[in-house]
């Protein structure tokens, strides 16, 4: 990687976007590179409405680039997208202009049911049909290509024809998608699979990268006193975590990093600090990769 590809895109480290910290960013105006907002917490009160929500946002983009992450698009739903779904969050992108869109490799929908999860797909041909036909509709609907994120699972089909890695390669190559690597959601499969992280990562196709997440992860005990990690986003990124991210970056340079904290929000000088750690290592490395080049 050379160092004219530019593959932070001017973004760096970001955080998620909680009302908890509204008023931290807006009076203390931080230095950080840009902040994600999760695209449904925003389609209630329609493009052309107001509401604290809007409110703040809007300030917020006028100073900062943003992210928006969708977790209800059920983009493996075997039934198709919802249109009004899909619409709605095309009004969010349009009015926000996000510097990136992503989306969960999963489906969450049934029978016109939302379901409370990011549910897991068979890694078969007939899946990933679905799956590209679903992003396809999704790019030409916001006119602008999306990244799509690897998920956290607690569970193996009993046939599947690939690896996840070889999936999401195929699904970027058929769809022109890119994709977002969340390493946290790394660390919880293998370790609940029996798998390496580093081999994961070594296979996962990082020239279709366009954004990186962290978060925390909860370890609960099952039936047999074994342990079984899940993806909280409710406590700090862990060491190891941090580790597999650090020397993914230093194989492949840099590239915006958000760190999630989704629920038992922490202050905005505790999870500032996550960024910055974030940050520190980003700019690191981009001075090596420059170096080298």
């Amino acid at each position: 990687m050379t160092a004219d590809r530019r593959p932070r895109g001017g973004l760096g480290a970001g955080a998620g976007l909680k009302p908890e910290h509204y008023r931290d960013i807006l009076d203390g105006r931080p230095g950080v590179g840009w902040f994600e907002v999760h695209a449904e917490n925003y389609m209630g009160t329609g493009n052309g409405a107001g509401g604290p929500p809007h409110f703040f946002l809007e300030q917020i983009r006028a100073r900062y680039p943003l992210s928006v992450h969708g977790v209800g698009l059920s983009i493996g739903s075997a039934e198709g997208l919802a249109p009004g779904h899909l619409q709605r969050l095309a009004a969010v992108v349009d009015r926000y202009q996000p510097a990136l869109v992503s989306e969960h490799l999963a489906w969450s929908t049934h029978a016109g049911v939302f379901l409370n999860d990011l549910l897991p797909l068979p890694y078969t041909e007939a899946t990933l049909a679905v799956v590209v036909r679903h992003v396809d509709q999704v790019q030409s609907t916001l006119k602008r290509r999306i990244l799509i994120e690897n998920p956290s699972t607690y569970l193996r089909f009993a046939v599947e024809q690939m690896a996840e890695t070889a999936f999401l390669c195929e699904l970027a190559r058929r769809s022109g998608c890119g994709l977002l690597l969340d390493v946290n959601n790394v660390f919880v499969s293998t370790a609940n699979h029996d798998f390496d992280p580093t081999v994961y990562l070594a296979d996962f196709p990082v020239e279709h990268i366009g954004e990186i997440h962290l978060a925390g992860h909860a370890s609960i005990e099952v039936a047999g006193g074994e342990s079984l990690l899940i993806d909280t986003h409710d406590r700090p990124v862990s060491d190891r975590v941090w580790a597999l991210y650090q020397s993914l970056i230093s194989r492949i340079g840099p590239y915006p990093t958000l760190i999630e904290w989704d629920s038992d929000v922490p202050t905005w000088a505790r999870l500032s600090a996550d960024v910055a750690r974030a940050e520190s290592l980003l700019s690191f490395e981009e001075g090596r990769h420059a170096r080298a080049a």
